[in-house]
């Protein structure tokens, strides 16, 4: 490794010139490091082996420093507990299982985590790999708005690595635009998913995390299972917090707002978000109504009728953009590619009918949800709904399932009509009437 020895950082062999401060490079353990009064572990050796070289960031749980590892001679990201954190059991439990579970799921999309240590001066540190790049919150800061490209690129990365967790029974719980970085390249976004420290396990030999009067996960992005505390919650609570991200990106807006944590929770659980398309309609980057009905699936609040894996949501909004194929595909293509073949399907998706067919419509009736996303009744008599399968939006294909639902089919047991609807509810309230009668006449 060679370093810059004005500000610190670390470079491969390879490099000259540091491209912050243009100075020439040194062999990083002849570049001296200048001690600071802001923070005393800079220049120090942590857990008898990562030289502190300078500050990243700063979280609400620690401090991220770019160390030199004297073993491994490269660099690192060091996150070390801020003082106060590291006193409280479960958020060291949480930076524990960050690093455990990092080992059970070695893949090119989940940060590298290597080591987990207490440090000398009474704290504890992760060890990982160091990226390059940016969070993709910082990416919403600035831009506001990403294209449908980079965005479909990035879901069908993440697919890959969260069916993986998924098939281990292990659950994210905290997906947000903070937990997923962005490093950047010629052909896009090499996406890796940060901070599995809230992962819950559903596995045979699960550990507890005990909580203390909180609920893991940011409430912008919380299914409705998770922000009622369900133990039932399995890997669609990240298809949800997934597709909230997606919402934010190319609408600039997250789907459910509030001006406080209770208040947003309540939108979650009782209310339907506006239509992307309508959301993000003078956006800089075209939004289809095709996407809308992906939205619709997506945030169903009953998770048994919500879309069933990441990997089919990422499908399901590459379709809608009309690309042929797969996220596994989609993951490798270069985002100009993707780019191209979106703007070559754009004016006629633009003309598309995003709403819902009546089945949904009816069955979101019966489970107490609005009709979906402001929609309207369905594609009407003449256009078929289009199909968000593997094969783009062709037509003639079997209907799409998202989790085991079918669009066009009516759950067994919901009524096919409003009169019937009325009738059913009408001769309960008759029985529960004549009940309340007897039970009087009899006691």
């Amino acid at each position: 490794m060679k370093a810059c020895s004005a500000c610190g950082r670390l470079y491969p062999d390879d490099s000259g010139f540091c491209p912050v401060d243009g100075q020439a490079l040194v062999s990083a353990t002849q570049a001296p490091v200048a001690s600071s009064d802001d923070d005393a572990r800079i220049g120090q050796i942590m857990c008898t082996r990562y030289q502190v070289r300078r500050v990243v960031a700063d979280g609400g749980m620690g401090r991220v420093y770019e160390a030199l590892d004297m073993v491994d001679r490269g660099n690192v990201a060091l996150k070390i507990l801020h003082p106060d954190v590291a006193q409280d059991e479960v958020s060291v439990e949480r930076f524990r299982r960050e690093f455990e579970v990092s080992k059970l799921l070695p893949h090119d999309h989940i940060v590298d985590v290597r080591d987990f240590q207490p440090t000398h001066d009474g704290s504890f540190a992760l060890a990982m790999e160091f990226l390059y790049g940016e969070e993709l919150r910082n990416t919403l800061k600035r831009e506001l708005v990403i294209p449908a490209a980079r965005v479909v690129r990035m879901l069908s990365q993440i697919a890959l690595a969260l069916d993986e967790a998924h098939q281990r029974k292990l659950v994210h719980r905290d997906l947000k635009p903070d937990n997923i970085f962005l490093c950047q390249t010629r052909e896009g976004d090499i996406v890796k998913i940060l901070d599995f420290g809230s992962v819950k396990d559903k596995g045979e030999s699960a550990k507890k995390l005990t909580v203390m009067g909180t609920t893991i996960g940011s409430p912008y992005y919380m299914a409705p299972e998770q922000a009622q505390g369900l133990d039932t919650l399995d890997h669609r609570a990240d298809v949800w917090s997934l597709a909230a991200i997606a919402y934010e990106c190319v609408t600039g807006k997250v789907p459910f707002q509030g001006s406080n944590g209770p208040s947003i929770l309540l939108e979650i659980l009782t209310k339907e978000p506006a239509p992307p398309s309508k959301v993000g309609g003078e956006q800089k980057y075209p939004i289809p109504p095709t996407l809308d009905r992906v939205m619709i699936h997506a945030f169903k609040k009953n998770a048994s009728m919500r879309i069933g894996s990441v990997g089919a949501l990422a499908d399901a909004v590459g379709s809608a953009y009309g690309l042929s194929g797969n996220h596994f595909e989609w993951a490798k293509t270069t985002e100009a590619e993707l780019g191209a073949s979106i703007e070559a399907q754009m004016a006629s998706l633009m003309l598309a009918d995003g709403r819902p067919t009546t089945a949904d419509a009816t069955a979101d009736g019966f489970f107490g949800e609005s009709s979906s996303l402001d929609a309207p009744d369905p594609f009407g008599s003449t256009q078929p709904p289009p199909q968000f399968g593997g094969g783009g939006m062709g037509q003639g294909q079997p209907p799409m399932q998202y989790g085991g639902v079918q669009d066009d089919l009516v759950p067994m047991g919901v009524p096919k009509s409003n009169m019937l609807l009325f009738l059913a509810i009408g001769a309960g309230a008759f029985f529960f009437v004549i009940g309340i009668i007897v039970v009087v006449l009899v006691f």
